[in-house]
């Protein structure tokens, strides 16, 4: 069974960075694409960004050109490289990988953005 775990988050200044690290095991990177969702509180949860097993990366609107999903395969791991944080980006972060039409998720990391 697919297994993902998240790393990384913390308490960083508006403006500032963080890597965020997403360990896989039960499935290989080469053929599932795996993506990074957020959700507030009170909000619903949304997509971050999304690699596609060929390596081709896609991001919603509000991340891009700040974020970026980068992936090592012979580690498993999946990154999420942010920069310019804004304290609307506050949220827990998970990775998501879909295996056979069933989702699943990491326990997820909290990143919180203020001042």
């Amino acid at each position: 069974q697919p297994q993902l775990a998240e790393s990384g988050g913390g308490l960083v200044q508006p403006g500032g960075s963080l890597r965020l690290s997403c360990v896989v095991s039960g499935f290989s990177l080469d053929y599932y694409a795996i993506g990074w969702f957020r959700q507030a509180p009170g909000k619903e949860r949304e997509l971050v960004a999304r690699m596609m097993a060929g390596g081709v990366s896609n991001y919603a609107d509000f991340v891009r050109g700040r974020f970026t999903i980068s992936r090592i395969n012979d580690k498993n791991t999946v990154l999420l490289e942010m920069n310019s944080l804004e304290p609307a980006d506050t949220a827990v972060y998970y990775c998501n990988v879909a295996v056979a039409s069933v989702s699943f998720w990491g326990q997820g990391t909290q990143v919180t953005v203020s001042s």
